[in-house]
Formats: structure tokens, C-alpha cells, sequence
């Protein structure tokens, strides 16, 4: 699996845990690589003033095994910028698409999630708005849901925040098996946590999608 990962300014530097988890991952599973894109290779300045380096401009991609949208408070700018919605739209058609957190809700500014079954970050600090809510008013197409994740086949969408660790883990499943994610969580010494946050958290896939169309 390789996993590309889109930036943008103002992502939460948490979620860089995703490509931690593919990091570690490479131990179990070799086949695993990942690299970074975003509209050109300018550094990208996370949420903390962290600069990062993309691999690669949107330009230079040729193609995408899964194209993962992380969250921040970026999101709102990033969900207005037509380089990074054409980017998504042009390749949702044939890669799997994975969100974190908000990203979930730039993924829905692209049309990717039109007529499906997603989550996205809940817990805010008042006076903020849950970025759940604001998804299920501003997107009434969308069915919108308290998760660990969503699995819609080729979409899938995490929690908030720290769930991206869980989604990363899921995604390594899908693809090598629940043995390979379980051993990578526990290289990482994840295995309890993972363990709590799907004995809080439904994960919403397959036939558990009927529920809500």
C-alpha cells in the first residue's frame, strides 16, 4: 500500500501520526511507503508553525494507491481551494480516499462524500462549533455519525484527532490483513488504546451501512 498524504496549511500536527503508524508499519509489513504531497513544494506550515516539506506538487503525481486528507484547523481555507478540491476530484474516481478528523470535511467540499455515510471530529473546546455538526447542517447528503470510522468501500473517514492512529491501522487491515495491523499496534505499544477506543466507538462498515440510507 502506498499512501499519499495531502497538505496544506494548518494541519494539526497530530495527525502526522498516520504516517508514523506506516513508519512503524514497515517492520511488519515491507510493502508499506507513503510520501507527502500538497499544491507545490513550498514548506507547508502546520498548525504549530512546524514546516514541512512536501515530496511532491500535485502536478508531479502520477498516481494514487490511497490519498489521505488529514484535519486542522487549516480545513476551512483548505476546503476553499480549488488546487486542493480539483486534486481530490481528479483522483476519487480510482484511489481509495481516507480523511482524519476535519479532513473529512474538505473531503465533502470535493464531493467525495455525497450520498454517503461519514464521521469526523465531535469534541470541541466551547464556544466552538463540532465539526459534526456543521457537517450534517452544511451537507445534508451526507450521513453523518459519532465513529471510530466509516468504511464506505473506496472512502473510508476517521475520528477525530488522535482516531487517526486507528484509521491508519484499519487501513494497513483492509489491505494485509487483522494480524499485520494488530502486530503493528502492538510494536507500538497501541495495542490497549486501540482496544478502548473500539469498545467506545462503533466502526461503521458493510451491512452496518444499511442503517442509515
Amino acid at each position: 500500500m502506498q499512501l499519499t498524504y495531502l497538505l496544506y496549511n494548518g494541519i494539526e500536527p497530530i495527525d502526522l501520526g498516520a504516517i508514523g503508524v506506516m513508519s512503524m508499519g514497515r517492520r511488519i509489513v515491507p510493502q508499506l511507503s507513503y510520501r507527502t504531497v500538497a499544491a507545490t513544494r513550498a514548506p507547508v506550515e502546520l498548525s504549530n508553525g512546524l514546516r514541512v516539506l512536501p515530496d511532491a506538487a500535485f502536478e508531479e503525481v502520477a498516481d494514487i494507491d490511497v490519498l489521505m486528507v488529514p484535519g486542522g484547523p487549516g480545513w476551512r481555507d483548505a476546503a476553499k481551494d480549488p488546487l486542493t478540491l480539483n486534486f481530490i476530484r481528479r483522483w476519487a474516481p480510482t484511489a481509495m480516499l481516507s480523511s482524519l478528523c476535519t479532513g473529512a470535511m474538505i473531503l465533502a467540499a470535493a464531493n467525495a462524500l455525497d450520498g454517503l455515510v461519514a464521521t469526523t471530529k465531535c469534541v470541541v473546546v466551547p464556544p466552538e462549533t463540532s465539526p459534526m455538526d456543521e457537517l450534517k447542517k452544511t451537507y445534508p447528503g451526507i450521513s453523518t455519525t459519532h465513529a471510530l470510522l466509516v468504511d464506505n468501500g473506496r472512502v473510508v473517514t476517521g475520528g477525530g484527532v488522535a482516531l487517526c492512529i486507528d484509521t491508519t491501522l484499519y487501513l494497513i487491515g483492509l489491505r494485509y490483513g487483522s494480524d499485520a495491523a494488530d502486530e503493528v499496534a502492538r510494536i507500538m505499544e497501541y495495542g490497549p488504546a486501540r482496544a478502548a477506543n473500539s469498545s467506545r466507538l462503533p466502526l461503521i462498515a458493510g451491512e452496518a451501512l444499511a442503517d442509515f440510507h
